[in-house]
């Protein structure tokens, strides 16, 4: 499994415009991303930072989304974005989200 890890300043009480933009735009383009596994989009509880982590099923699939689409992303948030994302991307050594995802569809 592979993650991306999302950082990203926001603007002064967007929290809330953020969420619907992850929600309505963000999840459903990467739902159409082949090895896409899973999003997890937090706020910081100053509002001031935004933090995102894709899960992918491997470091192929998360590159290809990133040399696709991750651009069309930005351009979503920028209405909530006070400065550049910055990104890092990790190989996970330890997750539950799997279990969770077998768990639902059992």
């Amino acid at each position: 499994m592979f993650a991306r890890i999302v950082t990203i300043p926001l603007k002064g009480g967007s929290r809330s415009e953020y969420a619907k933009t992850i929600e309505k735009s963000v999840i459903p383009l990467l739902r159409t991303h082949k090895g896409f596994l899973d999003e997890i989009a937090m706020v910081s509880s100053d509002g001031t930072t935004s933090i995102g982590i894709s899960l992918w099923d491997s470091r192929e699939s998360a590159e290809a989304y990133n040399r696709s689409d991750f651009g069309e992303v930005m351009k979503a948030l920028e209405p909530v974005a006070a400065g550049p994302a910055q990104v890092q991307p990790c190989d996970v050594t330890n997750s539950t989200a799997h279990k969770l995802a077998l768990a639902a569809s059992a």
